[in-house]
C-alpha cells in the first residue's frame, strides 16, 4: 500500500483534470485510470495508424508504440503501460521504457519499494523480472506467477519435464514444478497450482497433483504425507509460519494446518482463506450446503448465506470480515454476518478502514457509480469512479471520480455519509 499520509487530506471537491477535452485531441482515448493518490488520471490514448501513447493529467509520453496494453499506475503514481515497438515488447514507465525487449511481457506488478515486476516471454520461454532483470533460467511453460510481499521474491509453476501431443505417460509421471527466483525445485509432480510465499519470503507452498485422484500440498518442494481428494490453495500463518489449506475427505471439506485438519471436513466447499495480521484468527469462504456460501471464522460460518460469496477482507485487527453476495444478477455487501440493505449491478471488493471501524465498498446501480459506507451511498453518483481509500485516521474517505467529463478528487469526511 502507497503511504496515504503525505496525501491531501483536506476535506473537499478538487477538479483535477477536464479529461472531455482529450476526446478533441485524439483518434480515440481508452480506459482512464486514476493515481492511488487522486492526483492524476491517465489512459491510454491513439494519436493515428498505430501510433499509440499515454496521456496522464492532459500531457502525453514523448515516446509513441505500435500498441499499449495494460497500463496502471504504480502506487507511488508512476504510470506504467506493456508497449509494442517493431513487434517486440518492453515496459514504458511514465514514458521511459526498460532497455531490453521481448517477446511478449504481461501481468505488471509492484512491489512495495517500487519496484516493478513482470511475466516475460522471451524466445518461446517462459519466466519472470524484476525491474527488467530476468530469471537466469527460463521454462518452455510458466504460469501461476507470484510475488513475494518484499516485492523482490518471484515464483511461478514451470514445467521442467518436455511432453509431446497426447503422451498421457509423460504426463503422469510429472512434468511440473515450482521455480524460485528462477530455480525449479528438484521434485516434480503431474501438476502444480498456485504458489505462495511466506510472510519472511523464505519459504513456497503450492497445491500439488500427485496422481490422477490424489492431491496434497508442498513446501519447498517437499510434500504432505497425507493425500486429500482435492485442495484449494494454501496460506502461511503471517506470525507462526504455519501452513493451511483447504482440503477435501470424503466428499466434504475442511482447513487442515500442517497436514492435520483443524477444521472439520463438513462443507460443501471451503477455500479463499485469510489469517489475521496477527495470525490468531483464520477467515475463508465456506459453503455450509451446496450452492449456498457464506463467510466462516475458525469454522464457524455466519447465518447468512448467498448463492455467491467472492472478495473476502479481512479488518486490520482481524475482528472483522466483510464480502460480496452475488444472487443472479444481483450483488449486496455482507458484513460482520448482516447483509447491507443496497442490492447493485455490480460491487467491488470491501475496504476497511485502518481503525477497522468502518468498511466501504465501490458500487453500481442503474449505471452510475458511488461510494457505499457502512451501508449509507454517498449523496453524489458518478459516471465513473475508482475503491474508496480511508485517510490513515480514518475519518476521512477519499473518492476519484469522473463527473461530467471532468476527474474530480473528493475527501469526505466519514459524517456526510
Amino acid at each position: 500500500m502507497p503511504d496515504a499520509s503525505t496525501w491531501d487530506w483536506n476535506p473537499g471537491r478538487r477538479e483535477v483534470q477536464d479529461t472531455g477535452s482529450w476526446s478533441d485531441k485524439f483518434e480515440w482515448v481508452e480506459e482512464f485510470h486514476a493515481s492511488p493518490d487522486g492526483e492524476k488520471v491517465g489512459a491510454v490514448v491513439n494519436k493515428g495508424e498505430l501510433e499509440f501513447t499515454a496521456c496522464v493529467n492532459g500531457e502525453i509520453w514523448e515516446e509513441a508504440y505500435d500498441r499499449i496494453f495494460y497500463p496502471k499506475f504504480a502506487p507511488d503514481g508512476r504510470f506504467t503501460g506493456v508497449a509494442q515497438q517493431m513487434g517486440e515488447w518492453t515496459l514504458s514507465v511514465d514514458g521511459k521504457h526498460w532497455p531490453e525487449n521481448y517477446g511478449y511481457i504481461w501481468r505488471t506488478t509492484f512491489g512495495p519499494e517500487g519496484t516493478i515486476i513482470c511475466a516475460v516471454q522471451q524466445d518461446m520461454e517462459y519466466g519472470m523480472g524484476v525491474d527488467g532483470v530476468l530469471w537466469e533460467n527460463f521454462f518452455e511453460n510458466a504460469n501461476n506467477f507470484t510475488v513475494g510481499r518484499d516485492g523482490k521474491s518471484t515464483a511461478a509453476v514451470v514445467q521442467v519435464t518436455s511432453m509431446g501431443q497426447a503422451d498421457i505417460e509423460t504426463f503422469q509421471k510429472g512434468i511440473y514444478s515450482v521455480a524460485v527466483n528462477g530455480t525449479a525445485w528438484d521434485n516434480v509432480f503431474m501438476n502444480c497450482y498456485t504458489p505462495v510465499f511466506d510472510a519472511k519470503c523464505e519459504k513456497v507452498a503450492c497445491q500439488v497433483r500427485k496422481t490422477l485422484y490424489d492431491y496434497t500440498i508442498a513446501v519447498d518442494g517437499k510434500i504432505w504425507q497425507r493425500e486429500y481428494q482435492c485442495v484449494w490453495a494454501p496460506a502461511f500463518n503471517p506470525a507462526t509460519g504455519a501452513l493451511v489449506a483447504p482440503v477435501r475427505l470424503g466428499g466434504k471439506w475442511g482447513m487442515a494446518q500442517d497436514e492435520e485438519l483443524i477444521w472439520k471436513n463438513t462443507f460443501a466447499n471451503c477455500w479463499h482463506q485469510q489469517f489475521s495480521a496477527d495470525g490468531s484468527k483464520l477467515w475463508a469462504i465456506v459453503a455450509p450446503t451446496f450452492g449456498s456460501f457464506t463467510v466462516a471464522v475458525d469454522g464457524q460460518p455466519w447465518s447468512i448465506t448467498s448463492p455467491v460469496v467472492i472478495d473476502l477482507a479481512v479488518s486490520p485487527d482481524g475482528n472483522r470480515a466483510a464480502a460480496l453476495g452475488k444472487d443472479g444478477y444481483d450483488y449486496t455487501v455482507l458484513c460482520d454476518g448482516k447483509v447491507w440493505p443496497g442490492v447493485y449491478q455490480m460491487a467491488w471488493k470491501p475496504v476497511f478502514s485502518p481503525d477497522s471501524s468502518k468498511v466501504a465498498a465501490k458500487v453500481e446501480k442503474n449505471g452510475r457509480y458511488t461510494v457505499v459506507l457502512d451501508g449509507k451511498p454517498y449523496a453524489q453518483d458518478f459516471d465513473q469512479c475508482w475503491e474508496p481509500i480511508f485517510s490513515p485516521d480514518s475519518s476521512k474517505v477519499l473518492i476519484r471520480a469522473i463527473d461530467g467529463g471532468k476527474f474530480v478528487r473528493i475527501v469526505a469526511e466519514v459524517s456526510e455519509f
